[in-house]
């Protein structure tokens, strides 16, 4: 079943348990494979080309209810095409989220002199799996995927369709958001959500395991951070990506029932 969906009035979307964040709303990732996906599912219609590049802007928390977007053509170009998605809980003026996409039209030229690197296959599923609860205790966007770690890379591979129609950028996105987690300097300490989010693709990844190789960084006096780390699929490099990171208490439980 896929993660959003679809209601009667065209773009409206139900998000599904497996959408939530650790704490309260959406997971970002979630959020940006949406507004990603939508656009995706009409491009080749459009004649748009392969989407090679995201920015998501996480304006406020996303709620698990029912949702709008909106999408603006900002450009339509002879071999490139920019698209904006935005985002609103149904009956709310504010939106949640933005994102811009950025589509070409492939087209092959000769590169006399160039070696592409041939890097050796991996087999994510020889490495340890990892599990991570949300610090609700309920469902939440991680339990989507299954999720291994080894050599200095976290791997990814997503059991859900995020909407019908969704095309690759999309489906690294959500591997993507994880990045400033997954190499944070310690573990456990502060929470750190991302306002922001940026993938480049520049070669579409081939079969389901999408791999992070991050690296973050914390400046706790100002309590900020980066996060960015290199993508790839089990043959090499496809992309990379890169986030702020707000660093902020971690959020206190609520109080438990007499």
């Amino acid at each position: 079943m896929p993660i959003f969906q679809p209601l009667d009035i065209p773009h409206h979307w139900q998000p599904q348990p497996l959408a939530a964040g650790p704490f309260t709303g959406l997971q970002g990732g979630a959020v940006a494979s949406l507004l990603t996906a939508e656009i995706e599912a009409v491009a080749a219609d459009r004649q748009w080309g392969r989407a090679v590049s995201v920015t998501a802007h996480f304006l406020r928390p996303t709620p698990m209810a029912w949702l709008r977007t909106k999408q603006v053509i900002v450009t339509e170009g002879g071999r490139v095409s920019v698209v904006d998605n935005t985002l609103w809980a149904v009956g709310e003026a504010e939106p949640c989220a933005t994102a811009r996409v950025t589509l070409v039209r492939e087209r092959g030229v000769e590169v006399p002199g160039l070696t592409e690197p041939r890097d050796a296959s991996v087999d994510p599923t020889c490495y340890p799996a990892r599990a991570v609860r949300a610090a609700h205790g309920g469902p939440w966007f991680m339990d989507a995927m299954e999720a291994r770690a080894g050599d200095g890379v976290a791997w990814f591979r997503l059991d859900h369709d995020i909407i019908e129609g969704a095309g690759a950028l999309s489906r690294v996105l959500g591997p993507a958001d994880w990045s400033h987690g997954v190499a944070r300097p310690l573990q456990n300490v502060v929470a750190d959500p991302n306002p922001n989010l940026t993938v480049q693709l520049f070669k579409r990844p081939v079969g389901p395991w999408i791999g992070v190789r991050a690296r973050t960084w914390w400046q706790p006096a100002a309590g900020l951070g980066t996060g960015q780390a290199t993508l790839l699929d089990i043959h090499g490099e496809i992309g990379c990506v890169s986030m702020a990171v707000v660093l902020v208490p971690f959020p206190k439980p609520a109080p438990a029932m007499a």
